[in-house]
């Protein structure tokens, strides 16, 4: 499953993984009336998908040796990923408010900021009503890429100081402030990465054997449970444990294990989180002018806008980041 040292597997489970987060941006704030399969069918993927794409993240951190770091290097490898990470999150963020500011006097916008001086605010402080919750994992990622590798240092290169940590956290939860509550809710995600890379091939032949199972048993659980009224945080904690094995297992199968399609999609992971919402935003105020999304009409904005959310942001890094090195290299 590897290329030039590269888990082809993790390529493309990134690429499932995208798909869903796009599918799961097509509608934002207001549903479409009519069309409680859409609200219903993405209150179930919330339950699972971001647990997974955490899960990769501390898989590959693993692998990498990044949460494993010695100490010394650690506020190198701090700047190092805030420049991977913030940097885009913050020129991102900054486009996203800009962006909405310049359309609300022409078109709805989903979650308008208020003005610039609040938006900011709220991208940076107040989490509810940030302006780029679309891109929330890339502060996230920060905060739990940089707090493991001390963590696993100081326990002797072991997981069961930053298991507790992150268990901690999850139990006691954040309030929702610069991304905390966020950072609470997915580390434990991000430590399941770790010790399923750390297992190796042990991981790897029980979600080959379990995958059917796990896959069938997720479907059963958030099909229960998307609606559920106990802790939203909980129910993610059972569907994305699940979920972990099961969509690991399924990438490994099969078509999906020759899918170049997922590789293509894994590969542009970065930039079409990045701009998915946007592409998404500005093909939909397009539509609105000539077509109401309620109803049978979302039938066919749901199509176009998962299109748009995948193919912009591909056509944008191809066509305009790779003319602009540091454009591109963020984005890649």
């Amino acid at each position: 499953m590897a290329v030039k040292g590269r888990r082809l597997d993790l390529d493309r489970a990134k690429g499932l993984a995208i798909l869903l987060v796009v599918y799961g941006h097509v509608v934002a704030r207001q549903p479409p009336a009519g069309n409680e399969w859409y609200v219903w069918s993405k209150q179930a993927l919330y339950l699972f998908h971001m647990p997974f794409f955490m899960f990769l993240s501390g898989y590959v951190s693993w692998l990498s040796g990044a949460a494993s770091i010695p100490l010394g290097r650690w506020p190198g490898f701090v700047a190092a990923r805030a420049t991977r990470l913030l940097v885009p999150f913050v020129l991102f963020g900054v486009l996203m408010l800009g962006a909405k500011l310049a359309a609300a006097p022409f078109t709805a916008v989903d979650n308008p900021p208020d003005g610039l001086w609040g938006g900011l605010y709220d991208l940076f402080w107040n989490t509810r009503s940030s302006p780029a919750l679309s891109i929330w994992y890339l502060a996230v990622l920060f905060v739990v890429g940089c707090l493991t590798p001390p963590l696993v240092r100081l326990a002797g290169g072991g997981l069961w100081l930053v298991t507790l940590a992150a268990a901690v956290a999850f139990v006691v939860q954040a309030p929702q402030v610069a991304y905390l509550d966020r950072v609470a809710g997915f580390w434990i995600f991000f430590v399941a990465g770790l010790a399923a890379a750390r297992a190796g091939d042990a991981w790897l032949a029980a979600v080959d054997r379990v995958w059917p199972v796990a896959l069938a048993l997720l479907a059963l659980l958030v099909a229960w449970l998307a609606r559920g009224e106990s802790s939203y945080w909980w129910r993610m904690l059972v569907c994305g444990a699940v979920a972990l094995p099961a969509l690991h297992g399924l990438v490994r199968w099969g078509p999906l294990a020759r899918s170049t399609l997922l590789l293509t999609l894994g590969a542009a992971t970065m930039v079409i989180y990045l701009l998915n919402t946007l592409a998404i935003g500005a093909t939909k105020a397009v539509l609105s002018r000539v077509l109401s999304w309620d109803g049978a009409g979302f039938l066919l904005f749901a199509p176009v806008l998962f299109a748009a959310g995948i193919l912009v942001p591909i056509l944008v890094k191809r066509l305009v980041f790779r003319r602009v090195p540091y454009l591109d290299r963020v984005t890649a």
